[in-house]
């Protein structure tokens, strides 16, 4: 991993809330609110983002853990705004604190936790369980 990360690097990310972001679209009727599983999927993108620059050729993080408290709804067409910080770096391991608002609140807060790997050795593992 290159020298470039470090504890309290920062990135945020934006997005409208569109339709096809829903728990009614996730499989909850009547629940036209951003789903939890694609709350998920903005903090891993956030993260992403916030450590890609720091990583070297053939580098990719991988998610291995999220610890999210879901805790107001966003309604369609609101903006959503992800904030990630990374708080520990231990060796291939990079966690982070997030948090979550929408136009009016803090919407949801937790942790994410993601490895550095060599992406050929990944791709070496998924061949061998495809094998």
């Amino acid at each position: 991993m290159s020298a470039k990360l470090s504890v309290g690097r920062t990135y945020s990310l934006q997005s409208r809330v569109e339709e096809w972001m829903t728990a009614e679209k996730a499989g909850n009727p009547g629940v036209d609110v951003l789903s939890t599983s694609m709350l998920v999927q903005l903090v891993e993108s956030a993260a992403v983002h916030c450590i890609a620059p720091a990583l070297e050729d053939g580098q990719v993080s991988l998610g291995t853990h999220v610890d999210i408290a879901h805790h107001k709804p966003v309604p369609v067409g609101f903006i959503v705004r992800t904030e990630v910080e990374v708080v520990m770096i231990d060796g291939p391991r990079v966690s982070f604190a997030v948090q979550v608002f929408d136009e009016q609140e803090a919407v949801a807060e937790g942790t994410h936790e993601r490895y550095v790997i060599e992406k050929a050795k990944f791709l070496a593992k998924i061949e061998e369980k495809l094998a």
